[in-house]
């Protein structure tokens, strides 16, 4: 997914224990503004200027957008394993 700012989201495989990891990012003069979020618990870890106001409507995006998510997400798995 990309924002009109040019922040995309970018969604791992599922891992064994179910969740799946999203990672963003926005381009900045010399490198990025970058998060991760582990879904379905949403913790944030390596945040770097995203805003906490920004970080809260990620998150709610990816709330509204998780069944989604976790589909491609598990077939992007099944892919893996049927290859």
């Amino acid at each position: 997914m990309r924002l009109p700012d040019d922040t995309q989201f970018a969604y791992s495989e599922m891992h064994d224990d179910g969740t799946v990891d999203i990672a963003i990012e926005r381009p900045i003069d010399m490198g990025f503004d970058a998060a991760e979020c582990s879904i379905p618990s949403y913790r944030w870890h390596d945040v770097s200027g995203f805003s906490q106001a920004e970080l809260d409507f990620f998150e709610s995006m990816l709330r509204d957008n998780a069944p989604l998510v976790f589909e491609l997400a598990e077939r992007r798995l099944m892919e893996k394993v049927v290859a």
